[in-house]
């Protein structure tokens, strides 16, 4: 971590590559609890500037508000990731999303197949009416 200890939002968009309008989501999902400064501006601390980033990794990688949630109540967040031991809450979620990615992929590789089916009985049935008859 660097000497700064606190950044206001433009700061730490800029510093972790998010937009100051995703780290206002963050903080409206409970994710982030900035502190404000006298002139109202949000003033984010070190154990912030970690979350975020932390946040926006998970985020990334396919996880949800609900996931993260979990994360921050399990004191999963407080380190950044790569220096985190392993948080079994993480491997639970993880898991579970997997689970419903797996579980979409074949429902839409069934549809695909549904719809190739149908296309290849479409290109048939146009070709059959665009054969001419032979005469005989």
């Amino acid at each position: 971590m660097s000497d700064v200890t606190t950044m206001q939002i433009g700061e730490l968009a800029k510093r972790i590559g998010v937009s100051a309008r995703s780290l206002r989501y963050y903080e409206q999902q409970g994710l982030l609890s900035p502190t404000r400064g006298d002139n109202g501006y949000r003033i984010y601390d070190e154990l912030s500037i970690v979350r975020a980033e932390n946040i926006k990794q998970l985020f990334e990688a396919g996880l949800t508000s609900a996931d993260v949630i979990q994360y921050i109540e399990n004191g999963c967040l407080d380190r950044p990731l790569a220096e985190s031991p392993p948080c079994s809450a993480e491997l639970d979620t993880v898991q579970e999303r997997l689970a419903g990615l797996d579980e979409r992929i074949a429902r839409l590789q069934s549809l695909r197949e549904r719809l190739v089916s149908h296309h290849t009985e479409l290109a048939h049935a146009i070709e059959a009416e665009q054969v001419p008859e032979s005469r005989g």
